[in-house]
């Protein structure tokens, strides 16, 4: 790609400098602004960056940033804003390490992880959003350093030959064009830096540019263009502007077109020099074209403003989903007048993207075979997408913008499902993948309103529900923590957590991904308590089970049920899984008994020794989650409780769309599928990469199936953006504040909710050998019919013995320990992604 360097320096004291293929200017601009002028790269933490100001005047640096992008990341990984600190004339400001020497630390006006570089790490220093210096290649892993003629930016103290800045941080990098080095650790030269270079001769203008061409002779008809690094020259209107803070520094311009529809008609501009321009203008650009990461652009060496042309605004052009070849239209103005359906959200508080689709994407192990059947619905997933982004390059924008162009607010808000006709922007190529900057606002219409909690049926409500992590340990007091960072944070999530269960209103609930140490069920008991009253909730006591971070938990309203006998654990041995908790029940009101057997399954994210990813859509493990399934089966077909109850249900996280192998497992030994059968093959809990389908799951055996009159998912968390969530690790002030204590977006996963109606007791009669589960019909959610009905005889058989070890699994009473290792808190379970971020 190619590059300016722009001078500082007194007017009459100019420099130029550029690397072979640099497109030169015509004139050097004089020295305006801070530039970097030595790199400190030492021992151990002894690093450094100083800052110059080389004009005759102070600088006060608010709207200036100092930010770091690690290991080739085009994202920074630590920013720090200069705005507390002024320069005076000609003079320097260091900051340094932390952890740097006595000596280094003295010399710095402020220490800070910013400078937390390894010599293969890019800096930027930024004013109002625009790079004004850098050092290193942003997006580029060089190896250990970037290094040329004996210049190293690993092990060593750089300090500028001449009053140069690089504001491309993109381009390719070699700090010997730039620097001169000394030994590491070497300090001499801070504080002494002045701009200074000796007066050399302006270079001669450069001749007459080519003729005008088209811009599609420019993008050509393939991926890249056939002209990179030649200088062209090429006339567009302006179809969209920008330059402005946090945008791309750049704009888009388009001709008449050439009448090949194999090229595009537009490209963007990219670089300094543009000027103020705006939309429906006409510029001619002479600059060099360069692919950055995919994309066709122009850096210019001189922009000219046409105020005679013929060229009006074009039209924009109208496209569908799926859109076959997008290269085509890089850089144009393009439409999609029909309605999509927003599908992904996952990217919107980060980077400010929303993907869309023709209509709303199921997982494919949630409606098909996994195999060939379930890559296929992935590839016609994937081809029918739209990724939408919000025109900025920076992360955690703000302010959020709503589909309609309009500032995101608590009350004004888009969800998954919803619908957005009209999109209209500039098509572009960013991190691999075909984004649409939009230039205009689009029609969105609520298609999918947030929802009530479902209406009691039933005399039992059993809920599942993973609450995200719900830690009363901070991760700023222990970060082996996974939950809230701040006590204010702990709040938030409480506060959202409790709005949700108090309005479910369960008899029973599951939790998973409580934390593991005995006392944070107790804490949320409690605050549960506060809002519904002394007493209306207690929890089943199993203290610390096993070594993992997080466990499952029973939290039930004493005034409806009460647990019968200890609970019971059971230790898959497999170091993956979860123990699986289960408790027995007595409902008051009927006197009837039902087992509930709470899991979390090993996520699909994390790989398992000899049990990888098989490309077949069911992630990683998926034979340890097998195991796991057909384990737990056939413990519970045993009477873990010693109780005897007829009815037993399986809620939990297991970490299985419904097509997949232990999902299957499970119904072959006789477990029906509730969801699927109220809410048939499109129930969802859960949304990975804009595919919607459920891994949380309510599993029924034959008597308590007979009892079950409704299961639905309470989609308060799946459809929504998790910019309303809790945390406020990233997010700007007004972005923090869109928070509100309702249940929406409490957690990632939506709460699966069992209506039963008990009736009179029923007798026991398994079945004497595992058979499927019939085929499910999908009955209106508002009239289900049981499928049989409940018989009159009380149980009066013996608990079936329980081993003390089985090949398949430990079976274990109250307080035994598990060996499960814990599962990072944000893996995502499901196929690869198929789209980039900002």
């Amino acid at each position: 790609m190619t590059t300016w360097r722009t001078l500082t320096g007194s007017a009459l004291a100019l420099t130029l400098v550029c690397l072979p293929g640099t497109l030169l200017p015509a004139t050097a601009a004089p020295a305006t602004d801070v530039m970097i002028s030595v790199y400190v790269e030492g021992s151990s933490n002894n690093k450094a960056v100083e800052l110059h100001n080389p004009t005759a005047a102070p600088i006060q640096l608010g709207g200036y940033e100092l930010a770091l992008f690690s290991n080739g990341a085009d994202t920074s990984r630590s920013r720090l804003d200069l705005a507390p600190f002024t320069i005076p004339a000609g003079g320097h400001l260091l900051v340094a390490h932390p952890k740097a020497s006595p000596e280094l630390t003295g010399m710095a006006a402020v220490t800070n992880n910013v400078v937390s570089f390894n010599g293969d790490d890019a800096l930027t220093l930024s004013r109002d959003g625009r790079v004004i210096d850098s050092l290193g290649q942003v997006g580029h892993d060089p190896g250990s350093a970037w290094q040329s003629g004996g210049i190293s930016t690993k092990d060593m103290t750089l300090t500028k030959r001449g009053c140069t800045v690089d504001t491309d941080p993109g381009d390719t990098y070699d700090p010997a064009v730039d620097f001169s080095a000394t030994a590491i650790d070497d300090l001499a030269t801070l504080g002494t830096f002045t701009c200074t270079a000796d007066p050399q001769p302006q270079p001669p203008a450069p001749p007459a540019g080519p003729d005008v061409i088209r811009i599609g002779a420019v993008q050509g008809p393939g991926d890249q263009s056939p002209l990179v690094g030649t200088k062209v020259v090429v006339e567009g209107i302006v179809v969209g502007d920008f330059q402005g803070e946090g945008q791309f520094n750049g704009v888009h311009i388009q001709d008449q077109g050439d009448g090949d529809d194999a090229t595009s008609d537009g490209i963007f501009v990219h670089g300094r020099g543009i000027g103020d321009v705006a939309v429906g203008d006409v510029i001619r650009v002479e600059g060099t074209v360069s692919e950055f990461k995919g994309q066709t652009q122009i850096t210019p060496g001189t922009v000219t403003p046409i105020t005679t042309s013929s060229l009006t605004m074009p039209t924009p052009r109208e496209l569908a989903l799926p859109l076959a070849d997008a290269e085509r239209y890089e850089g144009m103005l393009v439409t999609f007048p029909a309605a999509l359906t927003i599908v992904e959200y996952f990217n919107y508080d980060r980077f400010g993207e929303i993907v869309y689709a023709p209509e709303r994407q199921w997982t494919p192990t949630g409606i098909a075979a996994p195999g060939d059947e379930a890559r296929a619905v992935a590839e016609r997933n994937k081809a029918a997408r739209l990724v939408v982004d919000d025109g900025r390059g920076v992360q955690n924008p703000s302010p959020a913008i709503h589909p309609d162009g309009t500032p995101l607010t608590a009350d004004h808000h888009f969800r998954g499902g919803d619908q957005v006709a009209g999109l209209t922007g500039v098509m572009t190529f960013m991190n691999n993948t075909y984004k649409l900057q939009p230039t205009k606002g689009a029609t969105h219409t609520v298609v999918n309103p947030r929802p009530a909690v479902p209406a009691k049926q039933g005399d039992l409500r059993l809920a599942s529900f993973n609450v995200l992590n719900y830690f009363t340990t901070l991760t700023s007091d222990n970060a082996k923590a996974r939950g809230a960072d701040t006590p204010e944070e702990f709040q938030r999530q409480k506060a959202k957590i409790v709005a949700a269960m108090t309005e479910i209103d369960a008899d029973v609930f599951g939790l998973m991904e409580i934390e593991n140490n005995g006392t944070a069920v107790d804490d949320l008991v409690a605050a549960l308590n506060e809002k519904a009253g002394a007493g209306t909730f207690a929890a089943v006591n199993t203290g610390i089970v096993g070594g993992d971070a997080i466990f499952q938990a029973f939290v039930y309203k004493p005034a409806t049920v009460a647990p019968v006998g200890a609970f019971a654990t059971l230790d898959f041995a497999d170091g993956k899984n979860r123990h699986s908790l289960t408790q027995t029940f007595r409902h008051l009101g009927s006197g009837e008994l039902v087992t509930v057997s709470v899991n979390h399954l090993k996520s699909k994210g994390s790989a398992c020794d000899g049990d990888p990813d098989q490309g077949d859509g069911q992630g990683n493990c998926n034979r340890t989650r097998t195991r796991a399934a057909t384990q737990l089966a056939e413990w519970l077909r045993g009477d873990p409780t010693g109780q005897g109850a007829a009815r037993t249900v399986i809620i939990g996280d297991l970490n299985s769309y419904d097509r997949e192998d232990p999902i299957q497992a499970l119904v072959a030994a006789g477990f029906q599928d509730m969801e699927k059968r109220f809410s048939g093959e499109n129930a969802y809990s859960y949304v990975f990469d804009g595919m919607a389908g459920y891994l949380d799951h309510a599993l029924a055996n034959e008597a308590a199936a007979a009892s079950i009159v409704d299961t639905r998912s309470w989609h308060i968390n799946a459809d929504e953006s998790d910019i309303f969530d809790y945390d406020m690790s990233f997010k700007k002030p007004a972005e923090a504040a869109l928070f509100t204590p309702t249940p929406f977006r409490s957690s990632d996963h939506d709460p699966i909710i069992v209506s039963l109606q008990l009736g009179a007791p029923i007798a026991p009669t398994p079945p004497a050998s595992p058979s499927p589960a019939p085929q499910p019909s999908v009955p209106t959610p508002s009239s289900p019919a049981p499928t049989a009905s409940p018989s009159a005889a009380t149980p009066t058989t013996a608990p079936t013995t329980i081993p003390t070890a089985a090949p398949s699994g430990q079976p274990t009473g109250a307080g035994t320990t598990p060996t499960a290792r814990p599962t990072h808190p944000h893996t995502r379970p499901g196929l690869p992604r198929t789209g980039g971020s900002a």
